[in-house]
């Protein structure tokens, strides 16, 4: 494990999962099940080709790149706007996808509001737009408390989606991500996490009244689910609990992208969170190799990795 290179790990990870689910998204379950996702595609409604990844991917690989240069948040918040509007770290120097808070956040940052301040923070703002950019700031938060995680967590979420339930899911997520790199088992992850972050959310007013929200991950053992009891939509808590439940039902990196994938509806950022946290887990090394091939800006995104291991 000492050998291992989690940013390569997190960062492909993503990637090749954002970059499967891409000729896909918007596609029903019922349709994805009689035509399966099994290798990197390409078409669909965004009308791409193979290995092109999102918006996902791009906004990672912007908040990556600010770790690599000494990370805050007016830096990452000029990076967001540079992608939006001069396509900056694109796959092919379009911006073929972007969600509502997230475009409107970021048209807020280009009017000089303060980053922390540009997320929505009303109920109707909890898609996964943040959770989808989010995992790179795992690498900042080893040595910080728990409340430091969390107050970091939220500003770099807060960008685009400041509302508690979408910091608290960022949360969530990075917690499992820090456990993965700490080498622990997958379940032993999941059952510590109970207690672990329920506390911390009834230990905060602010928090408390939203952790209901969080019971199927934090009170019930989500891998025992049937999978039409689990949604794939662009909501945060959707993304979140699907990533889980990939996981936890699966064995290989493969496995999980592609059962992630084939849940349909916003299926390139569930791949995209699902396989970052499968690349924490099993490595780079399990990638399929063709999949890695085909990946769009290989050799920047090698730079970006090397940048952030120096």
């Amino acid at each position: 494990m000492k050998n291992r290179n989690y940013i390569k790990d997190l960062l492909y990870g993503v990637c090749v999962g954002d970059a499967l689910g891409v000729p896909v998204e918007f596609e029903s379950r019922e349709y994805l099940k009689k035509n399966p996702v099994t290798k990197m595609g390409f078409g669909g409604a965004h009308d791409q080709g193979i290995g092109v990844w999102s918006d996902d991917s791009s906004l990672t690989f912007c908040l990556a790149e600010t770790i690599a240069e000494g990370y805050n948040h007016n830096l990452l918040a000029e990076k967001f706007i540079a992608w939006k509007y001069d396509a900056y770290w694109t796959a092919t120097g379009e911006v073929f996808d972007i969600g509502n808070a997230t475009g409107w956040a970021i048209s807020n940052l280009s009017k000089g509001v303060n980053p922390i301040e540009a997320g929505g923070n009303k109920e109707s703002d909890n898609g996964n737009g943040s959770l989808m950019r989010i995992l790179p700031l795992v690498l900042l938060l080893k040595d910080l408390s728990i409340q430091d995680r969390f107050k970091l967590t939220k500003e770099v979420s807060s960008i685009t989606h400041a509302h508690p339930r979408s910091v608290m899911a960022c949360f969530y997520y990075l917690e499992f991500a820090l456990e993965l790199i700490e080498g622990k088992d997958k379940f032993k992850i999941y059952e510590g996490l109970k207690a672990k972050v329920l506390d911390f959310f009834n230990a905060n007013n602010d928090l408390m009244t939203e952790a209901h929200h969080f019971d199927r991950l934090l009170k019930q053992n989500i891998q025992e689910l049937q999978e039409d009891l689990l949604q794939s939509t662009g909501y945060v808590m959707h993304t979140l609990e699907t990533s889980i439940w990939c996981l936890l039902t699966t064995n290989t990196y493969n496995e999980a992208v592609l059962k992630a994938v084939n849940l349909g509806d916003d299926t390139d950022t569930s791949g995209a969170v699902t396989g970052g946290l499968a690349g924490l887990l099993y490595g780079f090394e399990s990638i399929p190799e063709t999949w890695v091939a085909s990946i769009r800006k290989g050799a920047e995104i090698n730079e970006l990795i090397s940048s952030l291991s120096s």
